[in-house]
């Protein structure tokens, strides 16, 4: 591909990453795709079928244990009554239908890791909800419009982004958010995410795009020792909060990947989907999944590799879209799609680039870390911990295996903010204990948990990154 060709569905983006030795245990394998097989529960089947799935639990009750709403809401009937048993009572019932408590489960996804025999529980409870949704829940309710309001939040951040200085004041106006709980149930407890003045993908535009984007890691190849043709060339999925409210994220994963020699381009795109599937949302969600795949399939075909910096929209990109959807090009989008830190762990030589790094300025703090729950789902909740114990300059603990409790839109409702906050207590409590008073994660909605239960600032492990090799 010359410089002034640009991949096919490319929009017009800036470089680096590292890691540092962990002491007293042995790091965990990267996941290398390789390995990874979303469950198939739909064998010879069109109807959704998931008897398969049912079948193989055998109400061990692990789940349950595992899941935070259960925990603090004793109504909440539970993971494996939300799939395993509902899907039975759906074989024997004709006449049966969903029970609206299915509306309750957060979508965290720890079951799917509690499970000791491979039940897709949340492929259950993601598939029970578009069909809650779909044939019982009131199309004219304030419930349903709440939650498509907050499900598509691609699409008022694109509106707001327009006008950021007067949408950041109207949306944090005290009686504007007293009126928004009051008509359609969005808690006036939360303050909105600040939208950018500049989106990330004007910043790219701006900056060159991926015609700049070849020039600087050809720059970087070359100055590292690396050859000038090198296959080194990533698809970055930025998902909504990396575009419209935390930008400074999308641009540190650029310098980063730039930095050892990775051209990139930023597809096409629509939202992950991920708060769609947790509202029940499918037909909206298998619309942006379309586009997605679409953009992305073509890149892959070209050879480059998928890379989200938010863990929700990885993990929708490579497990739920090939549980839910049946679209050209899925599976090999789930294969070569993967979070950005886990990718340049199994490429590069991050522990290396670190060990001869200081961090000073801003980012010389302790951070407290938390790991995402769809971290965890991909088992990537010790690789911020192992790259950055031993960076001088920086210190970081873990704050637990707690969910933060906001879990995407379920914090942002009325009647789940109090259950929301009390899922997340133990988190805060560990953040409050911790050396320092700077909270560090993967997940944007994770982060603004963090820093609504602390007072803290929250970091991703790019920016420290960025930091450390780049800046």
């Amino acid at each position: 591909m010359s410089d002034a060709e640009s991949p096919p569905g490319v929009a017009d983006t800036d470089s680096p990453a590292g890691v540092g030795e962990s002491s007293g245990f042995e790091p965990e394998e990267p996941n290398t795709g390789e390995a990874f097989e979303p469950v198939d529960v739909f064998p010879d089947s069109d109807d959704f079928d998931l008897r398969p799935g049912a079948d193989s639990c055998y109400k061990c009750s692990a789940c349950d244990t595992s899941c935070p709403v259960a925990e603090v809401d004793d109504d909440f009937p539970g993971p494996k009554f939300q799939g395993p048993e509902q899907w039975r009572l759906k074989q024997s019932e004709d006449d049966y239908e969903v029970d609206d408590s299915v509306m309750d489960c957060s979508n965290c996804m720890r079951c799917d890791d509690a499970c000791p025999s491979g039940v897709p529980l949340s492929q259950m409870h993601n598939t029970a909800r578009g069909e809650y949704v779909s044939e019982q829940l009131s199309k004219r309710s304030v419930e349903y419009w709440r939650n498509r309001l907050l499900a598509n939040y691609r699409l008022s951040a694109s509106i707001a982004s327009k006008v950021p200085r007067l949408a950041n004041f109207a949306m944090n106006f005290g009686p504007a958010r007293w009126l928004m709980e009051k008509t359609i149930g969005v808690t006036k407890e939360r303050e909105f995410p600040e939208f950018e003045s500049e989106t990330f993908r004007e910043w790219w535009a701006r900056r060159g795009g991926a015609a700049a984007s070849r020039e600087r890691a050809r720059e970087s190849r070359q100055r590292r020792g690396e050859p000038a043709d090198a296959d080194k060339k990533v698809a970055y999925f930025h998902g909504c909060y990396s575009n419209y409210n935390s930008t400074s994220v999308g641009k540190s994963m650029v310098r980063v990947f730039e930095e050892f020699g990775y051209e990139i381009v930023v597809p096409e795109q629509k939202c992950s989907g991920t708060p769609m599937f947790a509202n029940g949302m499918l037909k909206d969600a298998r619309r942006h999944a379309e586009v997605n795949v679409s953009s992305m399939s073509d890149l892959i075909e070209q050879g480059y590799d998928a890379i989200a910096s938010c863990t929700s929209c990885s993990m929708a990109l490579r497990q739920e879209y090939p549980e839910l959807f049946d679209i050209d090009g899925i599976d090999e989008v789930a294969r070569h799609t993967f979070e950005s830190v886990e990718y340049l762990r199994i490429h590069e030589d991050l522990r290396g680039e670190l060990a001869s790094t200081e961090v000073d300025g801003e980012l010389a703090e302790e951070f407290a870390y938390h790991a995402p729950c769809h971290a965890r789902n991909q088992g990537l909740e010790r690789q911020a911990l192992e790259l950055f114990r031993e960076l001088d300059g920086v210190g970081i603990e873990d704050v637990g295996d707690s969910c933060s409790g906001i879990s995407g839109t379920y914090g942002w409702k009325k009647e789940k903010y109090e259950k929301s906050m009390e899922i997340g207590d133990e988190m805060f409590e560990h953040m409050e204990d911790a050396e320092g008073d700077v909270g560090m994660t993967e997940c944007p909605t994770c982060a603004s948990q963090m820093e609504h239960g602390t007072g803290y600032d929250i970091r991703h492990p790019l920016e420290l990154l960025s930091a450390a090799l780049v800046e």
